[in-house]
């Protein structure tokens, strides 16, 4: 419980001690990406079922925000719920025939709708084209969510990753959590108990989905402009599954602090090595998985819980 509060003191000071605009867009991007890493947790680390696809819903939430905007000019944030029931329905019309798969199998065929889907978008002119769309310029409200500054945008992400992390807090204290994480250890014997688990699954996609196309939204909203790349693109999604094996899948704060590390080591690498950095933040990717599958599967927490008890010892010594 202490912990939890000096978090959340912590994350509500960063602005005020780093008020520059470079630390603030960093901030703003370390909580959309926990945020994203979060939602995907849901489904990936409580229930195991490791999806890489889960860019679909990412860009489903980025790009309705901006559409309503460009056809209708209505405010992008009529975009968001729009984007969330299209994502729910995406997620059942994934999950039911994917949830018959298991292990490899499900992580590729969500890879494979998800890359379908970025072709049909990059060619639908209604959505863009490969060009994508773009937001508000000028805001015309409050409700255009268009500021001219960083500080905003990183008190709204700040409040949508609390409501995530205590919407799960209380998913994994509840007989869904406790499913979720007996179909983890193993579905067969899951199965065997009398745990529905093709629904159970299926519910814990349609929650993950709900979160990833809000984190969709967000980063539309605050950028101003969409296109294919970087709304379906494989690397949002690899991004999610990397910050929450990283940290520690199937934990509460895992995911953050996942994103804690990587989203300061990548924007350090854009930062001292320029435009060579994109290609740079690659190679930090495939280095953490191959570290993260060698070493540490359980990531940062499990690690700190071996090394922890040890270090206690220590000290009362």
């Amino acid at each position: 419980m202490k912990g939890t509060i000096a978090l959340c003191l912590a994350f509500l000071a960063y602005p005020f001690v780093f008020s520059n605009a470079f630390y603030l867009d960093i901030g703003v991007a370390l909580l959309l990406a926990a945020i994203s890493a979060s939602a995907w947790n849901i489904v990936g680390g409580y229930a195991g079922q490791v999806s890489v696809g889960h860019c679909m819903f990412f860009g489903v939430g980025a790009y309705l925000p901006l559409l309503v905007y460009q056809h209708w000019q209505l405010p992008p944030i009529v975009g968001v719920p729009v984007g969330i029931a299209i994502s729910l329905v995406l997620a059942v019309l994934v999950g039911l025939p994917t949830f018959r798969l298991s292990g490899h199998y499900f992580s590729m065929a969500t890879i494979a709708v998800a890359e379908l889907i970025r072709l049909v978008v990059s060619t639908w002119d209604f959505a863009g084209a490969a060009i994508g769309l773009q937001g508000p310029a000028v805001g015309r409200g409050w409700y255009d969510l268009t500021f001219r500054g960083e500080l905003p945008y990183y008190f709204i992400f700040l409040g949508v990753l609390v409501i995530v992390l205590a919407v799960t807090w209380q998913v994994q204290r509840t007989r869904f959590g406790y499913y979720l994480r007996a179909i983890k250890a193993g579905e067969r014997a899951a199965r065997s108990l009398g745990v529905p688990v093709r629904r159970t699954k299926l519910y814990a996609l349609m929650l993950s989905a709900a979160f990833t196309s809000v984190a969709g939204s967000l980063y539309a909203i605050k950028t101003g402009f969409i296109d294919p790349d970087s709304g379906f693109g494989i690397l949002v999604s690899v991004q999610m599954v990397i910050i929450a094996a990283l940290g520690g899948a199937g934990t509460l704060y895992g995911p953050l602090v996942g994103a804690l590390i990587l989203i300061p080591l990548q924007t350090a690498t854009n930062t001292w090595f320029g435009g060579g950095g994109t290609g740079l933040t690659y190679i930090l990717y495939g280095g953490i998985i191959v570290i993260i599958a060698r070493f540490e599967p359980g990531g940062l927490h499990e690690m700190w819980q071996r090394i922890a008890p040890k270090l206690w010892k220590r000290h009362a010594a």
